[in-house]
């Protein structure tokens, strides 16, 4: 996550001591709350991070990793969920369990549904939270409860690649610090440079998720303009 953070030009800071939350959001640009290595003791720094982030008007994400494979997760989340996020960036099954929604299932970070089918759950959590809802798939799906885009880059491969899904919501936040006043087209833009990234890596001679992860990076880094405007798949979803 902090490469790909460096990658696109943005500065990391990795910070989960309670007793340094509040002063790092003071120079932070926007915050992302990923809950995917859960402790009790990193709850309440998670919140005050959120809340500290509110009082400040800084953005924040929220990364529901694994939500609704165990009840210690769920509570978590939800209580998350109150601290009105600016995004939430999760693949169909988390976006589907943090809904509620009947027969939502997960398979640790893996999903078991497709992003068509988390739609009408990430418009409910648009509109009750007042949030956009990034939801990953084959075809990526950005909605604020109202209006929907839809973001076709990518490859298949990248669903390989440990920590790919935290790694697109990071650069979703960096890109929403930079244009806080169009969230929906931020997060839009940033899963399509990401996709973009996968698929120059493939054009570059990536064999297996090993090798296309340095290959996202290194195209990440050295993307230019005509690369997006070359490539970039990003429409009205209807």
């Amino acid at each position: 996550m902090a490469n790909t953070l460096l990658a696109v030009g943005a500065s990391p800071a990795m910070a989960h001591s309670y007793d340094e939350i509040e002063e790092f959001q003071q120079v932070a640009t926007g915050l992302v709350v990923n809950v995917g290595t859960l402790t009790s003791d990193w709850v309440a720094s998670m919140q005050l991070a959120a809340k500290t982030a509110n009082s400040l008007g800084k953005p924040w994400v929220l990364d529901p990793v694994g939500a609704g494979a165990t009840a210690f997760r769920s509570k978590t989340i939800v209580s998350l969920l109150k601290l009105r996020p600016t995004l939430i960036r999760g693949n169909a099954s988390e976006i589907m369990a943090v809904a509620g929604a009947a027969g939502a299932t997960t398979r640790g970070v893996d999903s078991t549904a497709a992003p068509s089918d988390a739609l009408a759950s990430g418009k409910k959590l648009a509109q009750e939270y007042g949030c956009i809802v990034g939801i990953s798939g084959a075809d990526d799906l950005i909605t604020d409860g109202k209006s929907t885009v839809k973001v076709s880059n990518g490859d298949a491969m990248m669903t390989k690649i440990t920590a790919g899904g935290c790694s697109v919501t990071a650069v979703a936040c960096a890109f929403i610090t930079a244009a806080p006043e169009q969230p929906l087209l931020a997060t839009a833009f940033a899963l399509a440079v990401f996709g973009i990234s996968a698929e120059v890596g493939i054009e570059a001679g990536a064999k297996g998720p090993g090798s296309l992860r340095v290959e996202m990076l290194d195209a990440l880094y050295s993307m230019k303009e005509h690369h997006i405007k070359d490539n970039i798949q990003v429409g009205a979803y209807t």
